[in-house]
């Protein structure tokens, strides 16, 4: 069946916006979101270290991944593979041999509304995967799916070249042209948080946080 490819590479801001971000805990840029974004029912299955990078988008038939091999084909250095399995947790996406194409391909991670298997090598990987569930069964390989197209992720909606941050509370993205004055919101609550740790631990707080 038919790969729809809406562009084969995703725009990428600075690449010292992208490290800014590496830093920033999912939960504050989320506050800073309005508390409203952020993908439903994902969690981290690699062994450590953060996910940021830029979304290059798949959708795909519910437990086929014939376009997440044609995306393999065509992602770059820092690029997040977005995958909308919408939700399906009877077949796997992704295992270990695809994990390993997209790290030879420099991509920053995977990000995954569906199912993955050989969760042991990617318990043992540094690699960033996020993903709903595990399960042994296959993929079947004859689409359709799209590529680089807007994609829904646990409720919330990705598209090409958002920013993706992953932790482990979860996984968030937003745009980049909403990225520099998120960047600086996110450091001032980061410090006011900072301070009101430091308040507690010293006596002096007053119930601050609580209004917040």
């Amino acid at each position: 069946m038919t790969i729809t490819t809406a562009m084969t590479a995703v725009p990428k801001p600075p690449a010292a916006l992208i490290e800014a971000f590496r830093t920033a805990p999912t939960s504050i840029i989320s506050d800073n979101l309005s508390r409203l974004p952020g993908a439903v029912g994902l969690r981290p299955f690699h062994r450590g270290g953060r996910l940021v990078g830029t979304a290059f988008t798949v959708r795909v038939r519910p437990g086929d991944n014939l376009a997440i091999h044609k995306a393999l084909e065509l992602v770059g250095p820092g690029d997040v593979i977005v995958v909308d399995g919408g939700g399906d947790e009877t077949r796997a996406l992704v295992g270990e041999i695809m994990l390993t194409i997209a790290q030879y391909r420099g991509a920053a991670g995977y990000v995954i509304d569906g199912a993955i298997r050989d969760v042991g090598a990617i318990a043992a990987s540094d690699f960033p995967v996020f993903a709903r569930a595990v399960i042994h069964r296959g993929p079947y390989k004859s689409g359709p799916g799209e590529i680089n197209v807007p994609v829904n992720i646990g409720g919330s909606v990705i598209a090409p070249g958002d920013i993706v941050v992953g932790d482990e509370d979860g996984v968030v993205a937003f745009s980049q042209a909403i990225a520099p004055a998120l960047l600086e919101a996110v450091k001032a609550q980061i410090a006011r948080e900072e301070a009101t740790l430091v308040a507690i631990r010293e006596g002096r707080y007053q119930g601050s946080y609580g209004k917040s």
